[in-house]
Parts: C-alpha cells; structure tokens; sequence
C-alpha cells in the first residue's frame, strides 16, 4: 500500500485493522472520536459504547478469548475505566488489548488537564508514546504485539497535536495474522477474589520487568543529536517541539514511557553537560528521574498548564519566565446552534431561576450569556448526584428551585445510577430532572448512542433505550414528554408545576439536533440513490 498522509487518529485505526483487531469499542470524546469513525470506514468492526467503563470491560473479554481489541477515549474517560483497569493489569490478557486514550493539555474541549502517565504508573499497564502519526501506526501495532507477548493490557497515550495532526504514514502491505479466537479456562488467573488476586499482583509484577529488561524498551528510544552541551529528554509531541526549538542538541525520546527506561535516561544524562527534561502535563519523566538521582533540569510551574510550542519549549531551555504573548486574535467563545432547542430550555430555567445543575454535552454553553443557566458542571453524570445534593442540603424554598440537567448520550452514559439514586433517596421537597434529548451525541460530532437506536455506521440498531420506560420501571411516576420547541407553553407548564411539587419528576425535553438530522437525511438519500 503506498503512504498516506494521515491523522493520528486515522493512523490508529489503520494500525487496528492491519493488526487484525477484531473489535474496536469505546465512548466518543474529543479528541479521540475519529479512531473508532475511522475503524469502522475502514471495514473493521467498530461500535460504540454506553460509556468507557463498558467499553473496557467487552474490550477484556474479547482479549480473555484470544481475539484483538482496541478501546478508545479521552483522558477524562479513563476515570470513568479505572476501575476494571486496576484489576485488568492483574488478571492479564490471552491476546492483544491496546487502550488508546488521548490527553487533551490545554483543554480544548475538556473539564481538567488530566496526565494518563500516572494511570498507567498506578494501575501497572505498559505504556508507549507516539510523537506523530508514522508512530501513532507502528506503535498501536506494537502494543497490540506487546500486550500479547507479555500478557497485559497496554496503554497508547495520544494527546491532542497527535490525535489532529496529518503526517505521511507507511502501513503494512499485509495484515498481521493471529490465532483464532478460543477460550481457555483459568480461574485463578481470571476471577480476581483476594486468594486469586495477591498471587496476581505478583505476577503483574514480573510482568512488567520482564518487559523493561527486554529489548523493546530499546526498539522504541531515539537518541539523536551531536551537541553535547545540551541534552533533553523529550516524550511524545514533546520532543518534535524540542527538535525545533533546540535542533542542534542531543536529544533522547522513549516510546516505551511506563515502565520507563532509567538506566538509559541515566546514561544519556551522563553523556551531555546539562540536561532537561521537557514533558507537557505533569512532571512524570522528571520526578522519575529526580527520584532516581538522575541530575536532570525539569520545566517551571507555569508550563505545566496547556500545550507546548517551539517557542514555549525554548523560554524553558533558557529559563524566561516572563509573560507570554496574548494571542493576536483570540478565538470567539463557543455558543449553542441558532436553531438549537436547547436555547428554549434555558430560557425557561433562566426566567425561573433555577439552581441548575448542568452535565457534560452541547447543552453545557447554556452557562454562557444571555442564559447563564447553569450553576455546576463536574463530570458526566454529576447533575443528578449533584442536584439531589442541593435538594437534600439547601431550605426548602432554595431547594425547589434546583433541577438538573444531562442530555440523552450523558444519561446513557452515567444518568443512570443517578435516576437509580433518585427514586431510592428521594428529597423531601422531591426532584426535577431534565433529560434534553437531541437524539445524537452532539458535541463530539454527531455519534450514536444506545438511546438513538441506530449504530455507529447510523444504520438502525436492535433496540433503543426508553429513557420514560426506565424511570417508570424504578418507580418515578411523574415522567412527561415535551418539544420545547414546538410545545413551548407545555414545557414551562411542566416545569412549574414540577418546581411546585414535593414528587419526583423526569421531563425529556425531546427535539432532534437539526445538524443530525439533516446528516441523517443526507445519508438515507445517498442510499436509496446507490441502491
């Protein structure tokens, strides 16, 4: 196949299908979205689901039988995995399980700043780190080849430059061939009890430094560079930033970051007069280093907040902590859809005054003016746990004040266990939840979800979630449906009559994003003209 110029993102999932993956699975979320989209233009099998959780745990499984599996998101989703991958490391893998999570410094579109580095430290997985798209490709096929030979699931740790960014590519001319799939029984290795789990940890153990005394830790590290007055050891889209600021100086930059390579991070030291460290997000490399007395320089406080440039990388290598340029032309602040039927929703909490407690989505710019209808954001799924905080906490005529608000793709999500906790602990001045149903994850581009009813290729799906149908089931029997568009006078109705009472009330405000559905008649027109 002849090079192509591709995105990080689009790489990856060109890596998945050369390495025979069998099946790519994972919760959309800037910047990580277009793997998956990718995958499953490409003829593999993709899919998405509910939330990240999910998607690792079907990702494990399909690992536990011999088969591939890649599993995307963002770095805020792998808070929402942790939990099976802390006991995923332990229990190991038959096959390839390669978990692409891309950091987003700088938070172009996330709530924190969050550093994968530590997860993969503290749950134990390996690690490695592209710096541009030919490495994005290789190295997904290296983890897939990794996690199999080593038996652990392997984190690929993307940032945003990396996941965007279009560089020229060599693929494979062949797919990579693997066993069929097939299960084999091992329940001491599998079943994570206490008696099963302690001897588990110890192999993960072993695990990791039978890696880090391999040869692929030296597969993967670049030293470059003839100035040996200046060394930096540089990880990721970092060290491009440092090849241009700094091109004449020796240079040493490790795809395999955890477990990271000390002894060769200690001689390169040794080789230079003065080395640096130069990392976006924490000071991983360096603390690592430092702790291991290894005399490297690391970046000033200030430069752990947003991305690295040449030009940020170079104030660090000369120690300038003066003020840093405005851009000339700051971006204009993002804003709801002029035919968005979110804006008649906010205008109706505003006019109310509503405590809101807002989620993660398209709908959180309801806290930009003119609205300014939105009182909280955390994580997705925190408005209902929230809400019923505010509800429990606050006097009674400040509590029937409170609502909260998640759209359907962050209810699926994690909305879930916070109607569960709704029905099972209810406020004495009971409840109002808003599910905002746009019919489509908005604000990641337009993905599928369970509560659409139509896969990640937009076709029509088995089933589709009944978000009333739920509520009802555990017990909430105020549940309303309303266009708070075409049913405006309906809408505030229900909300009034909702603040005034002591019930819990579920009201979907359901309208179809028109951006989705005028994507959704595109297609449907392309295929009845090809069929």
């Amino acid at each position: 196949m002849p090079d192509q110029f591709l995105t990080g993102n689009e790489a990856v999932a060109q890596a998945a299908l050369d390495g025979a993956v069998s099946l790519g699975t994972g919760y959309p979320g800037t910047p990580s979205t277009e793997i998956l989209e990718r995958l499953d233009h490409l003829g593999g099998r993709a899919q998405w689901a509910p939330n990240e959780k999910v998607a690792l745990e079907v990702g494990l499984g399909v690992a536990y039988g011999n088969a591939r599996a890649l599993v995307t998101m963002k770095h805020v989703g792998l808070n929402v995995a942790a939990d099976a991958l802390f006991s995923a490391t332990y229990t190991g893998v038959a096959e390839g399980l390669v978990i692409a999570v891309a950091d987003d410094p700088g938070m172009h579109s996330s709530q924190n700043e969050q550093d994968t580095r530590r997860y993969a430290e503290a749950s134990g997985a390996p690690m490695l780190e592209p710096g541009d798209s030919q490495e994005a490709y290789d190295y997904t096929l290296k983890a897939l080849e990794l996690s199999a030979r080593f038996q652990l699931p392997v984190i690929l740790r993307l940032t945003t430059r990396i996941c965007h960014s279009k560089g020229r590519v060599r693929t494979r001319t062949e797919r990579a061939q693997v066993p069929a799939p097939r299960y084999e029984r091992d329940i001491p290795g599998r079943v994570m009890i206490p008696g099963y789990a302690r001897p588990a940890h110890v192999r993960l153990r072993e695990r990791l430094a039978n890696l880090a005394r391999s040869e692929v830790s030296a597969e993967l590290l670049v030293e470059e560079g003839e100035d040996t007055s200046l060394g930096i050891i540089a990880d990721g889209v970092a060290a491009a930033h440092a090849r241009e600021a700094a091109p004449g100086a020796r240079l040493l930059k490790p795809g395999l970051t955890h477990p990271l390579p000390i002894e060769a991070m200690r001689a390169f030291a040794a080789k230079v007069d003065r080395c640096v460290v130069i990392e976006e997000g924490d000071p991983y490399l360096y603390t690592a280093a430092r702790a291991a007395d290894i005399p490297v320089a690391g970046k000033p406080e200030r430069f752990r907040f947003g991305e690295l440039n040449a030009d940020r990388v170079r104030r660090i290598l000369a120690g300038d902590e003066s003020p840093e340029p405005e851009p000339e032309e700051p971006g204009k602040p993002p804003r709801l859809c002029a035919d968005c039927s979110h804006r008649q929703v906010f205008q109706t909490l505003s006019r109310h005054e509503c405590i809101v407690a807002g989620d993660i989505g398209c709908y959180t710019l309801g806290v930009m003016p003119p609205f300014e209808a939105m009182d909280t954001c955390v994580c997705m799924g925190a408005s209902v746990g929230v809400g019923l905080g505010l509800r429990h906490a606050l006097p009674a005529d400040q509590a029937r004040r409170v609502v909260s608000v998640i759209g359907d793709s962050t209810f699926v999500h994690t909305g879930l266990p916070g109607l569960a906790e709704m029905a099972y602990n209810p406020p004495a001045t009971g409840h109002v939840l808003l599910i905002l149903d746009n019919d489509t994850t908005a604000m990641t581009g337009l993905q599928e979800h369970p509560g659409t009813g139509r896969q990640i290729d937009h076709h029509p799906a088995t089933s589709k979630l009944n978000y009333e149908a739920v509520a009802l089931a555990m017990g909430i029997t105020r549940v309303h449906t309303v266009d708070p568009v075409e049913a405006q006078d309906e809408f505030e109705r229900l909300l009034t009559d909702a603040l005034a009472s002591d019930e819990l009330t579920l009201i979907v405000a359901r309208r179809p994003c028109p951006l989705a559905s005028r994507r959704l008649a595109a297609l449907q027109a392309e295929q009845e003209s090809s069929s």
